[in-house]
């Protein structure tokens, strides 16, 4: 378990990184291995993909995760990189405020000083987004727990409503000064990648505004310049490194040859990135 001092540290380390108009940019993890490969590549800090961290794990994105084992992967994650961590917790692995409190506890206690906490609604017969105030409620539960434990959690709001398919400006922005006003330090915009809505959302939102990109999206420095202070990927590198998983098992299985196996990490890489993880 890492103590509180060494967390707040990394806590108020990762809050600095949040810097309009230069972001931080997270190509983001799911299982210790590619989280020390990501941050020998130079990354400033690790975020998780809860949908490479489901998958890895036997899940389907989209609260369907158990919290314990969800956990349990980000303090491997933790417990193998040097630089802060940020973990996608989705809704909070949580049913009400008290749970997410709970969550947040956990997340702590598993070593990351950030998390992703979204809007979104997968029961079936539900909306597609969780109601403002019963989300600003949660987010709130999140704040008050993290500032109990003396550690400045960056809570990173998720806003589904581009992801999701309404698509509201308006709407976004209302949510977005609902969640600051409960706690949250940043505000995450999934799906909102046209350059003008982008510019909006970065000057009508009082935080740091995370976007998410990926293949067909501009270069990270076309969302800097709009005064983006956080650019991630979710799961973009899980995706395609399980479609060389499926590449490689079907030239093996049909064709009786490696070649989707070539450009791949020597060995020895992985192998000397965990020996020498923290």
């Amino acid at each position: 378990m890492t103590d509180q001092n060494t967390l707040r540290d990394r806590a108020l380390a990762f809050r600095a990184l949040h810097v309009p108009g230069r972001p931080v940019v997270l190509p983001n993890a799911w299982d210790a291995v590619n989280a020390r490969v990501v941050e020998e590549a130079g990354a400033a800090a690790v975020a998780t993909t809860s949908g490479g961290l489901a998958w890895a794990l036997g899940a389907a994105d989209g609260d369907r995760l158990e919290r314990d084992l969800a956990l349990a992967a980000v303090a491997r994650i933790t417990a193998a990189v040097g630089v802060p961590v940020s973990a996608d917790i989705e809704s909070g692995y949580a049913k009400d405020p008290a749970s997410v409190a709970d969550t947040i506890r956990a997340v702590l206690a598993a070593g990351a000083v950030g998390v992703n906490i979204e809007d979104a609604l997968y029961e079936e017969g539900a909306g597609p987004l969780r109601p403002v105030a019963e989300q600003a409620e949660r987010i709130a539960a999140a704040r008050e727990a993290a500032d109990a434990e003396g550690v400045p959690l960056f809570v990173n709001a998720r806003i589904d409503t581009f992801l999701r398919g309404t698509g509201d400006v308006d709407l976004t922005l209302e949510r977005a000064a609902a969640f600051r006003a409960a706690g949250a330090d940043g505000i995450f915009v999934p799906g909102a990648v046209d350059p003008g809505i982008v510019e909006v959302l970065a000057d009508g939102i009082d935080a740091p505004l995370n976007v998410l990109v990926g293949p067909g999206a501009p270069p990270v420095a076309e969302p800097a310049a709009l005064g983006v202070a956080r650019v991630s990927v979710g799961s973009a590198v899980a995706q395609p490194a399980h479609a060389v998983v499926r590449r490689a098992g079907r030239e093996l299985l049909d064709a009786g040859t490696y070649g989707s196996l070539a450009g791949g990490l020597d060995y020895g890489e992985p192998n000397a990135l965990l020996k020498g993880s923290r």
